[in-house]
Parts: structure tokens; sequence; C-alpha cells
């Protein structure tokens, strides 16, 4: 009888710490995405360059790009930033992207496909206007991207109820 009890409550502890496990891979991936977003915009500002968050959703990945000089060619290209704050992301898991709305500026055009987006950041501190939902169908993190400010916020649950428009600099 002791060992069948002892059986049980190992059973219900396992089966708790999976899913918890699981809860836990999507928040790192959002509060990655959520960080990303924050050095891009922080980046774009202080290099007065402007920052590409590129979203791969086929592959379930993000990382940052920006424009570079090459001094040996004269030429400018686009790298993709790697160092010790930001580095290309890789979702580990069950975790993807649920969805995924970005609104460009106006005045620019998106020609990527479905499986590749992009959120700008611009020199000035705006950026396009995004709101990306992450999680694996159970657990679901939300970030939003202010157009305005270029700001970004992370919400617990789906992207529903998170809408980004315009912003009263005035507020509190």
């Amino acid at each position: 009888m002791v060992v069948i009890i002892i059986g049980l409550v190992t059973g219900a502890g396992a089966g708790l710490y999976v899913g918890t496990f699981r809860k836990m891979q999507v928040e790192k991936a959002a509060y990655d995405f959520f960080l990303a977003a924050k050095y891009a915009r922080l980046m774009a500002v202080e290099k007065q360059s402007q920052y590409k968050m590129e979203l791969n959703l086929a592959e379930r990945g993000f990382y940052l790009s920006t424009v570079s000089w090459d001094e040996e060619s004269g030429q400018a290209q686009q790298e993709i930033v790697k160092n010790l704050y930001c580095k290309p992301v890789q979702f580990q898991g069950d975790v993807f992207f649920e969805s995924v709305d970005i609104a460009p500026s106006g005045w620019e055009t998106q020609t990527v496909g479905e499986e590749q987006q992009t959120i700008i950041f611009s020199h000035n501190g705006t950026a396009h206007s995004s709101v990306v939902q992450i999680g694996d169908g159970k657990a679901h993190y939300t970030i939003s991207i202010s157009p305005a400010t270029g700001r970004a916020k992370m919400f617990i649950g789906t992207a529903e109820n998170v809408t980004v428009g315009t912003t009263d600099l005035e507020a509190e």
C-alpha cells in the first residue's frame, strides 16, 4: 500500500514538473523577444541607425540585423547582431509564433513572404506597430511594440486584448 501511494505521488509530481517546464520555455522565449526589442530600440537611437528584428516563422526564431559600413569595399552591408547582449534566438520545445501583426509606418512596404516578418526600429525611436503572440498552444505571452515610441511591453495571455495605436505622450 505504501509503495502504491509513493508511486501515485511521484507520478503526480512528475506531471506537474513537465507542465511547469513547458510554461517556462514559453516565458523564456517571450522574454528573449521582449529584451531583443528593447535592445533594438536602444541601439537604433544610440547608433542613429536602423535596426531590424527579423522573425522567421517557419524556423521558429528571430534575430536582429543592422547596416554596417565595410571599409574595404566601401559599401553598406546587412549584418546580424551578435554580441554579449543580443544573439539570434531559436525557440525550444513546442514554442512558436502563434500570432504576428506588424503594421509598417506607411512609407515603406514589406516585400517578404509569410514565412519572414520584419519589425523596423528607426533612429528617431519609432518602430513598426507590432503585436506578437508567442506560445505553445496552452501558455501564451504577447509582446506589443508602440509605433510612436518604439517601446515594447510584455503581457501574459493572448493578443486578443492587446491593442497598439496612438500613444498619449502627455499621459502618465
